[in-house]
């Protein structure tokens, strides 16, 4: 007779689980860092959808294409390098309480929000500085796109949660092992507030809100050249060269990065919303301008990169709310015919009974 108070173990025999162990000589960790494999100018590629979240006024998805290899990616257990998932829900325009004050305008607020497991560290359930400052950086960026005065005394929430972050660098390359996503320099929350503009515009799309245009957010970078086995190509050595220019960096590819800047544009209006500058900029180095006869100056290269940047993701935005809005004007206009028709034969009852 069994005893039901007891949790029996199988009939069978069992082996324990064995798990992979991380291969700690030389060759295997540089096969298994993450290689940015793109030209200079290149982007990563996104994926973007709308309409996802059915009880949502609108909702959208992006995702950016991870920086190894799928094939190498099956030889670990654990994931080399992250690729940024979020998420999007805005709630609104919807009236204010009558306690409320009168307010010409449309009150906007942004909430952004780390998932639990969106780092290699398990991040709480209260939101941080860093999360409080992603959503003011949000909140500028979208200001200037909404149109305000239509929705007086009303308020619209929007709401983002990231799934997967974006490590600031290859978690090997901590001195503890692993990075809980605000360490050092912070560029992978940079990097993730670009991410945040593009799917909040199309959010706010989806919900059918009147914007002057379509925002999307740029990231570019300045770029140590990394130096070789001899040391040559450092700052201090003969053979330096300048800082080169990337769009779109993922800060897992790189070892050192020296400045990052994200924007907020408007390619339609070429207006910026939205600008976040951060690290060393060098003052002597000068980089060729749009003209063969004029150089710029490091940071207003740094922009103009953030800014192409910000252009290329336009042009994914503007096919994924168009594609939206292609879908529901075709499973609108049944419905609207079919009220037309039930109209008229309502109206035409309605006569034959006066008559």
């Amino acid at each position: 007779m069994t005893d039901r108070r007891r949790i029996n173990g199988p009939l069978g025999g069992t082996a324990p689980p064995v798990f992979s162990s991380f291969d700690e000589d030389v060759d295997s960790l540089a096969r298994s860092r993450p290689r940015r494999t793109r030209g200079e100018d290149g982007l990563r590629k996104i994926f973007l959808k709308t309409g996802l979240t059915p009880s949502a006024s609108g909702s959208a998805y992006l995702e950016l294409q991870p920086s190894i290899a799928p094939e190498l990616q099956k030889r670990h257990l654990v994931p080399v390098a992250s690729a940024p998932k979020l998420t999007c829900v805005v709630h609104g325009p919807r009236p204010l309480p009558r306690s409320a004050p009168f307010t010409p305008h449309i009150l906007l607020s942004t909430h952004v929000k780390y998932a639990p497991f969106a780092t290699r560290h398990r991040r709480g359930y209260i939101r941080d500085s860093t999360e409080r400052d992603l959503a003011i950086h949000l909140e500028t960026a979208l200001r200037g796109v909404i149109i305000g005065d239509r929705w007086p005394k009303s308020a619209v929430e929007v709401v983002i949660t990231i799934l997967e972050g974006e490590e600031d660098r290859w978690y090997r390359d901590e001195a503890q092992g692993g990075t809980t996503g605000i360490g050092v320099g912070g560029w992978g929350m940079m990097s993730l507030l670009a991410g945040c503009i593009t799917v909040a515009s199309a959010a706010i799309a989806d919900a059918g809100i009147d914007c002057v245009d379509l925002v999307c957010g740029g990231v570019a970078a300045l770029m140590d050249v990394e130096p070789d086995s001899k040391g040559k190509g450092r700052q201090d050595d003969a053979d330096y060269t300048k800082p080169r220019l990337l769009l779109d960096p993922s800060p897992s590819e790189h070892t050192d990065i020296r400045a990052l800047c994200v924007i907020g544009y408007m390619s339609s209006r070429d207006e910026i919303t939205e600008i976040w500058v951060k690290g060393d900029i060098p003052e002597n180095d000068s980089f060729p301008g749009k003209s063969s006869t004029r150089s710029t100056s490091p940071l207003e290269s740094l922009m103009d990169g953030a800014v192409k940047a910000a252009v290329g993701v336009r042009s994914v935005l503007g096919e994924a709310v168009k594609e939206a809005g292609e879908l529901k004007l075709r499973y609108q206009k049944p419905a609207e015919s079919d009220k037309v028709i039930e109209s008229s034969d309502t109206a035409g009852v309605g006569v034959e009974m006066k008559d």
